[in-house]
């Protein structure tokens, strides 16, 4: 007897029409939203990113905007931007380095990783701003069919299965990365970069494809990838920030009153603090499992920091130009140079802060919601 087993797309689908037949059969009303961040239960872009902005929406709306969480068997970070683009997903988790030739103009700062602050609410919060008014990156957007609410940021180390402290230790090393500056990087320290989704990462480390990762120290705790590594290089490269956190279904936007997109963009800018303060907590978790599992972690020599901090300098100018090149881009060094003085703007606005979550939460209030004109802004 032959036996027919659904496949994964095919059970996901008969999901979704189950909970939308049931959500009209109960009544409920329109504006419950259909929101996925693609990732799984602990990762901090899911928990407090997504489930911190559920709670928040009916708090803020006045019960007049609520939202239902879908978990990985809807949608997974890798074909979020479909499930929007069909309305599967209202409200999804963006990454846009996934697309380099639909947003260029995000990417052009989204993937300048060695940009990022040492403390991620300051890259987070000037990426936020610098998105919210770039016209260009608004542009790209909008053909998309989706709204930019703005981005959160979480530091990055190495991983590895090999002792890393000085320059000479990067020569040969296959090196998992997540953005181009990242992998330029890796490539000029003598290793070999390899792309591939954090996801990805523990199956590419237990069969030895790659030497370590470029990533987030918390990821010991969230992809198990203390499993697989042995050393840990407390090395700053930067922070990951190429990011769209509570991305919109633009006709879904549309429907709501000005109110209501207020409502929404606050619980965003909540949940975006939160995420980003998660990443930190977890970094020191991250740190204690590694060592409880016993991985070595190394202080990284002043020839190693000496030789990042070169590379970086002269980077700037040449994925500018790259940019330029490859997606016509203009102004990319201006660009760039504008991306980096919010930095130093938000560094200054937060060291004047107790740096809680509501003096920063207000800052983004005052410095950057109050300056964007709802009525019209995604339109």
């Amino acid at each position: 007897m032959t036996i027919n087993i659904p496949t994964m797309k095919t059970a996901a689908k008969a999901i979704l029409t189950a909970v939308l037949l049931s959500t009209a059969a109960a009544g409920i009303s329109a504006k419950e939203l259909r929101m996925a961040s693609g990732l799984p239960p602990l990762h901090p872009a899911h928990d407090p990113l997504y489930t911190d902005f559920q709670k928040l929406l009916p708090e803020l709306s006045d019960g007049k905007l609520s939202g239902r969480l879908f978990g990985t068997e809807i949608t997974t970070l890798g074909n979020m931007r479909a499930s929007i683009l069909s309305g599967m997903v209202e409200v999804g988790l963006f990454l846009p380095s996934y697309f380099p030739a639909d947003l260029p103009n995000f990417n052009l700062v989204g993937d300048l990783s060695m940009l990022g602050h040492q403390n991620p609410q300051v890259t987070a919060a000037a990426m936020s701003e610098y998105i919210l008014t770039c016209g260009d990156c608004q542009d790209e957007f909008k053909k998309l069919g989706v709204v930019y609410t703005n981005s959160h940021a979480n530091p990055y180390s190495l991983l590895t299965t090999k002792p890393v402290s000085k320059p000479e230790d990067m020569k040969g090393l296959r090196l998992r990365t997540a953005t181009p500056q990242h992998a330029r990087w890796v490539e000029a320290m003598g290793g070999k970069a390899v792309t591939m989704t954090t996801g990805e990462a523990f199956e590419a480390l237990s069969q030895r494809v790659v030497d370590g990762t470029v990533t987030s120290i918390s990821d010991v705790i969230s992809f198990n990838l203390g499993e697989v590594t042995s050393h840990i290089t407390l090395l700053d490269v930067g922070t990951f920030h190429s990011l769209a956190n509570h991305s919109v279904r633009n006709s879904v936007w549309n429907s709501l009153s000005v109110a209501n997109r207020e409502a929404l963009v606050k619980a965003s800018i909540i949940a975006n603090v939160r995420t980003t303060a998660r990443w930190l907590e977890m970094v020191e978790e991250g740190k204690k499992v590694a060592l409880d599992s016993g991985l070595e972690i190394f202080e990284p020599t002043e020839e190693l920091v000496a030789a990042m901090n070169e590379f970086k300098e002269a980077d700037f100018v040449s994925s500018a130009a790259s940019s330029e090149r490859r997606f016509g881009i203009t102004g990319a060094e201006e660009k760039i140079a504008r991306f980096q003085s919010l930095v130093e703007k938000w560094e200054g606005l937060i060291a004047d802060t107790d740096g809680s979550e509501e003096a920063i939460v207000a800052l983004y209030e005052s410095e950057i919601l109050e300056k964007v004109d709802l009525a019209s802004y995604g339109q």
